[in-house]
Formats: C-alpha cells, sequence, structure tokens
C-alpha cells in the first residue's frame, strides 16, 4: 500500500511531463536588448559578448524585421556615442535628431507593431561614465532628474512605445509620468529599473557601451555604489518597487536576473504590474564562456535558466540570449 502518492507517475515521459509542467516559455515572454552604432552598414561584435552586435541604424532594422518574424515583441535599445557628443550635462540624450531618436523612428517605421523601450540614463552621454550630472564630487538627483525628463519626451516623439529609466534616481518616475503627460503623451509607459543593483555582473555591457565610470580632472565617485542598490539587500528592493509603482511605473524591473531570483519572487509577490527580469551580460557571457570549453551544454543551460527566471515570477525577460531562445522554442 505505501506509498500511496506517487510523484514518479507526473514523470513518466515527456507526453505526462508536459501536460503538468507548471511554467512555459513563448517567443513572445522575451525582450532583445540591442546596441546602436553610428554609420551605416556596422556590425561589430563585442569581444565579451560572443553572438551580440553593436549594429548601425540600417541593420538594426534588419534584425528587428527578423525577431519579430520569430515572435519576439519588444526590443530595448542602448546607444554607443560618439566621444565628441559626451558632457557632462548629458544634453546629446535629448537631441530630436540623436542616434537614439533616429534609431526609435526608423525602427517604428520598418516595424510598427514592434514595442520599442530605450534606455533613459545619461551614462551613455557622460565623459565620466555615471548615470546622471556630477556635482560636487557626486551625482546630483534632482538636476539629473530633470535632464531624464528631455530624454525620456524625446523618445516619446520620435515613438518609443515605453521609456526604460535605468538611472535609478530617486524620484525620478513621478517626474517622468509628470512630463511625459504634459507633453500629451499619456499612453507611452514607463518601464521602471526599480531593482538594479550594484552588480560586477554588468561588466560586458559597460564594454559595449564605453559606459564604465572613468577617472577625471575632478572628483567623481569610482562606482555606481552611491545610486545603484547593494547585493545585500532585499526589503530596499520591495521599497523600491513599490515607490515606483505609486509613482506610476506601468512596469518594474529586477536586474540582474539569475543571482536575484528571491528578489523577483518577492517583488512579484507585493506588486500588482508586471514584473521583468534583466538577465545581464556577465550572466550571458559566463554561460558562452562554458559552453565553449565544452564545460556546459549551451542549449540546456540557456533554456533552464531562461525558464527558471519566467518561473520565479518574470513577465517578461530581457535576455541576449532572445533570439537563439526563439528560435529553438519555434523548432
Amino acid at each position: 500500500m505505501f506509498p500511496l502518492q506517487r510523484g514518479r507517475r507526473l514523470r513518466v515521459n515527456e507526453s505526462i511531463r508536459s501536460l503538468v509542467r507548471e511554467t512555459s516559455l513563448s517567443p513572445s515572454d522575451f525582450m532583445f536588448p540591442m546596441f546602436i552604432a553610428e554609420g551605416e552598414n556596422v556590425k561589430v561584435e563585442i569581444p565579451s559578448m560572443p553572438g551580440i552586435f553593436r549594429r548601425s541604424i540600417d541593420l538594426t532594422v534588419e534584425e528587428v524585421k527578423e525577431l519579430y518574424d520569430l515572435g519576439i515583441r519588444a526590443v530595448n535599445i542602448y546607444v554607443k556615442v560618439n566621444e565628441n557628443l559626451k558632457d557632462n550635462t548629458g544634453k546629446e540624450a535629448w537631441n530630436s535628431n540623436g542616434l537614439m531618436q533616429q534609431a526609435i523612428r526608423s525602427i517604428k517605421e520598418a516595424c510598427p507593431e514592434m514595442i520599442v523601450m530605450p534606455d533613459v540614463a545619461l551614462d551613455p552621454y557622460s565623459i565620466y561614465g555615471h548615470d546622471g550630472i556630477i556635482k560636487n564630487g557626486d551625482v546630483e538627483n534632482d538636476s539629473t532628474v530633470e535632464a531624464l525628463v528631455k530624454m525620456a519626451v524625446s523618445h516619446a516623439e520620435a515613438g518609443a512605445d515605453f521609456v526604460a529609466p535605468s538611472d535609478m534616481m530617486d524620484g525620478r518616475v513621478l517626474r517622468l509620468r509628470e512630463g511625459l503627460d504634459a507633453a500629451g503623451f499619456q499612453n507611452v509607459g514607463i518601464m521602471s529599473y526599480s531593482a538594479k543593483y550594484a552588480s560586477a555582473f554588468y561588466g560586458p555591457f559597460r564594454d559595449a557601451l564605453d559606459s564604465a565610470p572613468k577617472e577625471a580632472d575632478v572628483v567623481v565617485p569610482k562606482d555606481k555604489k552611491t545610486y545603484q542598490m547593494d547585493y545585500a539587500n532585499r526589503i530596499e528592493a520591495i521599497k523600491e518597487a513599490l515607490s515606483d509603482v505609486e509613482e506610476g511605473a506601468d512596469m518594474v524591473m529586477v536586474k540582474p536576473g539569475i543571482a536575484y531570483l528571491d528578489i523577483v519572487r518577492e517583488i512579484k509577490n507585493t506588486v500588482h504590474v508586471p514584473v521583468t527580469v534583466y538577465q545581464v551580460s556577465g550572466e550571458y557571457a559566463m554561460v558562452k564562456a562554458a559552453s565553449e570549453r565544452g564545460w556546459l551544454d549551451h542549449d540546456k543551460i540557456m533554456m533552464e535558466q531562461l525558464m527558471c527566471i519566467k518561473r520565479a515570477g518574470a513577465n517578461l525577460i530581457s535576455t541576449y540570449f532572445a533570439k537563439e531562445a526563439a528560435i529553438l522554442l519555434n523548432k
């Protein structure tokens, strides 16, 4: 008689396992982060991120069409800004004919149904590599927020569906919502990087955009720990997410992904808006490096990690694996 309940009955074969599977993945669960460069017919692989490229706008548009055909419905875009356009104010960030604004317009013209979520932060435009304006040796919160509002409105004018503030300044979601509404963009959403940790997993991303903090002839913070979150903290992440929702965020994000799934679940259980998770560049690079050496099965690890992120509570996964995973799922 013992045991009456045998869990293995539900694992006998793949058909049974698929019937009772609690979590599933589809291409529409993914958002693809894209890096955009000046010029035409430019495609430069990022050495620390095999298979990921900086592309000029023309090639970015072609890639977006491929992604849409695979079932991916959102892209998160970042720009590699020329050094001569960088300063401490970030004013290039709201240039109506800037690289980001041109990219948004081009993508929406070529693929109107693709959801475009441009990054809102000043680090690609900063001579210091920080997410805001440096004053008195630190990133000054309120003047940075004013700059971010101008940046976000310029993205909306170019056709962005959502703006994605990744800066971690206090109060910026409220000011962005007010600024967008005042400019007539009530339907442009905000996907806030609510729980963005000061993580070592971002290294390859900073290689891609040259956005790491830099030495300077003035006093600047040596890292981003005065505004990004301490990775020892959990309750703080819940507080940040709740605050962003109260200020008008339509989605909240946890970043990084795999090492922070406890935070994903906590926030999913707390807020009543969609939760996005960013599987970041370092997480991607580790899988690529280990699989290249034959230490891991690339596709199995890729799909396991994505499934675990979804299982933890992600409604949307921003991942450099999006295209590869979509191809595999479509098979």
